[in-house]
């Protein structure tokens, strides 16, 4: 699992994502959002 930062609100698996906020998905979906621009790699 990797923590991101989502850039933009979108719905994942039934759960809404808000922009802003930091959210656990799996790697594969993390490296997809990271190319778009969907998201960004949270920092600890």
């Amino acid at each position: 699992m990797v923590k991101v930062k989502m850039n933009v609100q979108t719905a994942y698996h039934g759960q809404l994502f808000r922009a802003g906020k930091v959210y656990e998905v799996d790697e594969e979906t993390a490296k997809r959002w990271f190319a778009s621009k969907l998201a960004e790699e949270a920092k600890d």
